[in-house]
């Protein structure tokens, strides 16, 4: 009779451990959510919700400003809309304090930025970016007359440039940087530029784009000199569009429409609307 008990008892141990087996076998089949998490989605978000938002400064001519109508325009701004045309999404431009446009992308208030990004080591870090599309240079702005004739002149005077901008690292990275008696931080070049005609500092660094553009817009032209190459400059900065790093999909997509407006010409007539010639790289 006990027997009998071990052998009934040793079969039902049998089968629930072959039902336990089976189980486990079953569940380990199921997809879990990180499995389906596991491709990047970032370029499917942007499909889903038919647009993305381009973060940007709405004071820095000619990259992206207000004209006099009060409506957004620039260079990048054409380029942004035709990149989200090709991409089958509508555009969103949402202007930023520029200081918090890093944290503004990756706590998701912006899809990208796109508003003559500087492509740096410091960015890199933080932020993902397309290829380039251009670049630019950090030059020096003085009033004619001027006792700054070469970078080293501004050894003890005090440089005025965009909180912010490339144009910071690249001044205090330069061995000459410790000579400068002072560097005072603006909202804009713009506002930077108004504190050099009237006396308050001595330069401007921001990038030549932006200085031409400014100057070449103003009615009196003669109340800025830029330095030539020769002269001295803070180096040159390729721009590209900045992404979450994560977002490794959306990222591809825009890197495909950019070189597609690179190889028809379209890049190419927005920069000759813009510039008078083709400076996309």
């Amino acid at each position: 009779m006990k027997k009998r008990w071990l052998v009934l008892f040793v079969a039902i141990f049998a089968v629930a451990l072959l039902g336990a087996g089976c189980g486990q076998k079953t569940a380990s089949t199921q997809p879990t959510a990180d499995s389906q998490q596991a491709g990047d989605p970032s370029w499917k978000k942007i499909k889903d919700k038919g647009e993305l938002v381009v973060g940007l400064d709405d004071n820095y001519p000619p990259a992206g400003f207000r004209d006099k109508k009060g409506e957004l325009v620039g260079f990048d701004i054409d380029l942004a809309k035709e990149a989200a045309k090709r991409l089958g999404v509508k555009v969103v431009f949402k202007p930023v304090q520029w200081d918090g446009v890093l944290m503004n992308l990756k706590n998701g208030d912006i899809d990208l930025i796109w508003n003559a990004l500087g492509i740096t080591t410091e960015r890199q870090k933080e932020i993902g970016f397309t290829d380039s599309y251009m670049a630019d240079r950090n030059i020096i702005v003085v009033k004619p007359g001027s006792t700054i004739k070469t970078k080293a002149d501004l050894a003890g005077k005090v440089i005025g440039l965009q909180l912010g901008s490339t144009a910071e690292p690249a001044v205090k990275q330069d061995s000459m940087s410790s000579q400068i008696k002072e560097i005072r931080k603006f909202e804009s070049p713009t506002v930077a530029l108004m504190d050099l005609e009237a006396g308050r500092i001595d330069a401007v660094v921001t990038n030549e784009m932006n200085a031409r553009y400014l100057i070449n817009t103003d009615k009196t032209t003669d109340k800025y000199y830029i330095l030539t190459e020769k002269e001295g400059d803070f180096g040159r900065e390729p721009f590209g569009v900045g992404v979450r790093k994560n977002d490794k999909t959306f990222l591809t997509e825009l890197n495909r429409v950019l070189k597609e407006m690179k190889a028809d010409g379209t890049a190419a007539k927005i920069s000759n609307q813009w510039f008078g010639s083709d400076i996309i790289k």
